[in-house]
């Protein structure tokens, strides 16, 4: 019993100083962390569709927190965009960072892809867009009609030939314009260093470039 207890006890101190070193030191270190300049809040719209994306799960197969090395390369070199920090997600309640990639990082997608058009059409159906993707589509989202039946703006989806039968079209849905609202609203390209900040870190690099190798 005596054992028993120690092993309960150590496993306890345990669990509370991993929890306070990987959760509580830095929340109360990151938690008055200000906003970039240049990030803006999101607008209703954008809000709708952030809450589109986490009730369609799409945390589940997307990261939006860019990696420095991935799986032996880093996300910069893909044209993803630089490594995220904690000011980035300022207006996010919760941060979506997600924790697996079965489809590409997101956080900078508005600025890899900024056409309505294309993330409309890849929503409708994934496949006319990327063959074998294995992305769900959402049909749903949308209706397919006849063009006389599209009302003044409504949104038609332009799609690669073959998607639809011949004569039909497709009209997005409001939850299908949120959602795409919210994905181009993802455009993290600002510093994240103040003019002084960059300005010593290149001084600083510059010594270090002067001084001789040991």
């Amino acid at each position: 019993m005596e054992n028993e207890l120690k092993l309960l006890v150590g496993a306890m101190v345990t669990l509370s100083l991993a929890t306070s070193a990987l959760i509580v030191v830095p929340f109360l270190q990151l938690k008055d962390e200000p906003a970039p300049a240049e990030l803006k809040p999101y607008t209703s719209q954008e809000l709708r569709g952030r809450q589109l994306y986490r009730a369609h799960a799409c945390i589940a197969c997307h990261t939006q927190q860019p990696s420095t090395t991935g799986a032996g390369i880093a996300d910069a070199s893909r044209g993803w965009g630089r490594a995220s920090v904690a000011g980035d997600y300022h207006y996010d309640d919760p941060p979506l960072l997600g924790t697996m990639r079965t489809g590409p990082d997101l956080f900078n997608i508005g600025v890899r892809q900024p056409s309505v058009d294309w993330h409309l059409g890849h929503l409708f159906q994934p496949r006319a867009y990327t063959r074998g993707s294995n992305m769900p589509a959402y049909p749903f989202m949308f209706e397919v009609r006849d063009p006389d039946d599209v009302a003044d703006g409504e949104k038609i989806v332009h799609l690669p030939s073959g998607t639809v039968e011949h004569g039909k079209v497709v009209v997005a849905k409001p939850e299908a314009l949120d959602l795409v609202a919210y994905l181009i609203s993802l455009k993290r390209i600002y510093p994240v260093l103040s003019t002084e900040q960059a300005n010593t870190l290149s001084q600083s690099d510059a010594v270090m470039e002067k001084e001789p190798v040991q």
